[in-house]
């Protein structure tokens, strides 16, 4: 196993549970689901993987600029909807918040983002992944703030890169508000 999959030392897994073991989110439904990832690592060493076709968990990146009023989005070329920054965690990854913030600094281009180490909100939900294998994400996103006058740069992983108004997000966002008010109420 490489490191970040279960290794001694560099354990992702146990980051992962200690991470929501300790965070108490606002609302129920948060709750709700934080007990069912805690359920989900209990029961699976392989949760942080890829390769667990049940699910495996993930980690994203709410980008705001450095105003607070602006988060950056990507349109996903297989989904083909505007989302945050995120994805799998690699095998390097030894905690959920760096591979939130390495997927958020590989995909905008930018350096010199800030990450906030406490999730803001979870999400679970169905996808095809790149294996061609129907499955689930399970999605612990975080707050990360970008540096004065950042400079967004497209990688491959993406068909579009643009910064958004939070009061003036595209249509078909409407499960990323939930993400949003969360990080908004953390900001207060």
């Amino acid at each position: 196993m490489g490191r970040g999959e279960g290794s001694p030392g560099g354990d992702l897994h146990a980051d992962a549970t200690a991470v929501l073991g300790n965070w108490r989110p606002a609302g129920r439904d948060q709750e709700a689901l934080r007990q069912a990832y805690l359920g989900f690592l209990a029961g699976r060493p392989d949760a942080c993987r890829r390769s667990c076709e049940a699910g495996h968990i993930t980690a994203s990146a709410l980008v705001l600029d450095a105003t607070g009023e602006r988060t950056l989005l990507t349109l996903h070329p297989r989904v083909g909807r505007w989302l945050q920054l995120g994805g799998h965690c690699e095998a390097s990854d030894v905690t959920l918040a760096g591979a939130a913030l390495r997927e958020a600094t590989e995909e905008s281009g930018i350096r010199g983002l800030r990450i906030e180490p406490t999730p803001i909100h979870l999400d679970v939900h169905p996808i095809t992944c790149s294996s061609g294998v129907p499955t689930r994400h399970f999605d612990v996103r975080f707050l990360v703030r970008a540096p004065v006058d950042a400079q967004a740069v497209r990688s491959a992983e993406s068909v579009d890169l643009q910064w958004w108004p939070l009061d003036a997000m595209p249509s078909n966002v409407d499960d990323l508000y939930p993400m949003v008010e969360a990080a908004l109420a953390r900001l207060r």
